[in-house]
């Protein structure tokens, strides 16, 4: 065995122990897909304020989206997502009862061994720190359901919610809230001094109109509640135009896709070699090096570096990103993210530049050709396999596995600046460099011993699971090989970059509008 080899067997143990954990964490952590039917339904509430010229308009899609009456399935919806979340709650408490237990000798030998460079109490940290958020995310679904409650009339079980958070949630401002609203509600109580403040600062979208229209009506304060009506008319009408866009373009590009699948198994019926699923030895590329280079290039530029060398940098830095705020830490996940890409095409370009100069058809970027075709067209056909992987998925984990960070920071932020950058991060600099790793080089690479269908699938996954989070593996598979497919019959990286940045910014746009309709 020559020295490079025992280094790289080193260093690829060492990379993927912190890559194995970080996936046996996601089986814990809550998928953001599981949340994303509280944001649509937000919406529907804020949207079901409309007037009656405008009712029309709407009936349908409240009608398709929550039924009837969008109160009480909105209600349905909170007290399913309480059921997630408490399912969740119990599995963090179990994981971390599991820290707490004595271990055998074989476990201790292991812990005194292993978890040292990791840190055993950095993990119990975490899952103390996940589970406080889960149980405050509990009671914020709990304080919206005693709202839902008052609003299809059920008072008494409303108060019953509020009076039950009051005494058991371990947040202030929660107390706080919940103690204004049960005055509110209850009209043997008085009003308390400060409710209109307490309810702006502490309840958003329809939940804040819904209290402060009954304070104003509590109160005789016409023009305020005449102002407060009027503006809840432009937000009903802006939650309808955002629900109808959240609906229709993945509905129509969904369709589109079909049709376009539906040719190309009809075209493989009737060309079977010209035909464009047709993907066989001709389409091969020429591969120079073993397959120790792609482990190097994965290993030391991928792995290597963005699981132990940004982090150590990072440290050293002493960032506490929950005092950054949400425009800190998206320069933060931008600045990681570009450190990763020029660290890896780094490593990439000193691995294979004794091969220069490389075979056709490597690497190939060319504006002239039909790439935006092969773009747009790969992107409707990954629509409906996506979506029906994802929700075949879903009943697989049970809203576990985890999801990207970046989707709940990206339904978090309304922030113009941070939705730029997150935008520049995840359909600009994530396409172009994952496209020249996965795409661009492993998967040619992997033409040298396996089948091109194989070589497709192999990165595909490798793809999937650089994601770290395991909910995502099985709908990222499917993405990444319709990318591997594009890429493969266009021989052009801008083909498979600009279907990746249209799946990004898909994605980014939905959970904007999502995440606007809480505020």
């Amino acid at each position: 065995m020559t020295t490079k080899r025992a280094i790289l067997i080193v260093l690829t143990i060492v990379s993927l122990i912190p890559v194995i954990l970080s996936l046996i964490a996601s089986i814990n952590q809550p998928q953001v897909q599981s949340n994303l039917q509280l944001y649509q339904t937000n919406l529907v509430l804020q949207a079901a304020e409309s007037s009656s010229e405008n009712l029309s308009k709407f009936d349908q899609i409240r009608e398709s989206v929550l039924g009837k009456n969008p109160y009480e399935a909105a209600l349905k919806q909170y007290q399913d997502a309480r059921q997630i979340s408490e399912k969740n709650l119990n599995r963090l408490e179990n994981s971390l009862k599991l820290f707490n237990e004595p271990k055998n000798e074989l476990n201790q030998a292991y812990s005194n061994k292993i978890l040292p460079i990791f840190s055993e109490n950095n993990e119990q940290n975490k899952l103390e720190i996940e589970i406080n958020k889960q149980q405050e995310e509990i009671d914020k679904i709990t304080l919206n359901i005693g709202v839902l409650e008052v609003a299809q009339g059920n008072t008494i079980e409303s108060l019953e919610i509020l009076n039950e958070l009051q005494a058991s949630s371990f947040s202030p401002s929660l107390k706080k809230i919940a103690n204004t609203i049960s005055h509110l509600s209850d009209n043997n109580e008085p009003i308390l001094v400060e409710s209109e403040k307490i309810i702006k600062q502490e309840l958003k979208g329809w939940f804040r109109y819904y209290y402060l229209k009954k304070l104003y009506q509590i109160q005789e304060r016409q023009d305020d509640l005449i102002k407060l009506q009027k503006s809840q008319q432009e937000v009903a009408k802006q939650a309808i135009i955002k629900l109808t866009v959240i609906a229709m373009i993945p509905a129509v590009g969904g369709l589109i896709g079909v049709a376009i699948i539906i040719f190309c198994l009809i075209q493989l019926g009737i060309k079977k070699e010209s035909a464009i699923l047709v993907i066989d030895e001709r389409f091969k590329w020429e591969t120079p090096w073993t397959i120790e280079i792609p482990w190097q290039v994965l290993v030391v530029g991928f792995l290597f570096f963005g699981q132990i060398i940004i982090p150590i940098l990072a440290s050293f830095l002493s960032l506490n990103l929950t005092a950054l705020g949400l425009r800190g830490t998206a320069f933060y996940i931008l600045g990681t993210y570009v450190a990763l890409s020029l660290g890896g095409i780094g490593v990439l370009y000193l691995s294979i530049k004794s091969f220069f100069p490389l075979p056709k058809d490597w690497f190939n970027f060319s504006w002239s050709s039909n790439w935006i075709i092969w773009g747009v067209g790969g992107y409707l056909v990954a629509l409906p396999l996506v979506v029906i992987i994802s929700l075949i998925n879903q009943n697989i984990w049970d809203g576990q596995g985890g999801s990207n960070p970046l989707l709940s920071l990206a339904l978090e932020g309304q922030d113009i600046v941070v939705l730029a950058i997150f935008y520049f991060t995840a359909a600009i600099a994530a396409p172009f460099y994952e496209e020249i790793m996965f795409r661009g080089f492993l998967l040619p690479s992997l033409t040298r011993y396996f089948p091109l269908w194989g070589a497709i699938a192999i990165s595909s996954l490798i793809f999937a699971v650089a994601h770290l989070n395991l909910s995502e593996v099985l709908p990222l598979t499917v993405l990444g090989m319709v990318l591997g497919i594009v890429y493969t019959r266009s021989r052009n990286l801008l083909s498979s970059m600009l279907l990746h940045s249209l799946w990004n910014s898909g994605t980014l746009i939905s959970l904007f509008l999502l995440g606007s309709g809480g505020n």
